[in-house]
């Protein structure tokens, strides 16, 4: 944890609490999407070796710094990886054809060619 590191390596907390609108996979609606990022970072310079503690810690993830640390593009990136691959209600429809009726299937004309004896 964060509090028995005292006099270690040098770490960096990330928090980010805030709500995203993003767009449901199913329906299309608008979705609010609840973020919260607590990740705890240990910087490591360009070639340095990561230390073999930091390997199998997984509370800690270790980044590599060349120079200075570009915070917007770290914020960026943490952001984008807590992101939901395919964000969706847990409970909500699919779109529906205007009118309600559902259309026939682009392959159902297909399926009936499969029984005619002229499609051999």
């Amino acid at each position: 944890m964060a509090e028995g590191l005292a006099g270690s390596e040098p770490r960096l907390r990330l928090r980010v609490h805030g709500a995203l609108d993003l767009r449901c996979q199913r329906c299309l609606g608008g979705l609010e999407w609840p973020l919260r990022i607590d990740t705890l970072l240990q910087p490591v310079r360009s070639g340095q070796p990561i230390p073999e503690d930091e390997l199998e810690d997984d509370e800690v993830d270790a980044i590599e710094i060349d120079g200075e640390l570009d915070v917007l593009a770290l914020l960026e990136d943490e952001v984008l990886l807590a992101l939901p691959i395919a964000p969706r209600h847990q409970v909500c429809e699919a779109p529906r054809p205007q009118g309600g009726v559902s259309e026939e299937s682009p392959f159902a004309a297909l399926a009936s060619l499969r029984g005619s004896p002229s499609a051999k």
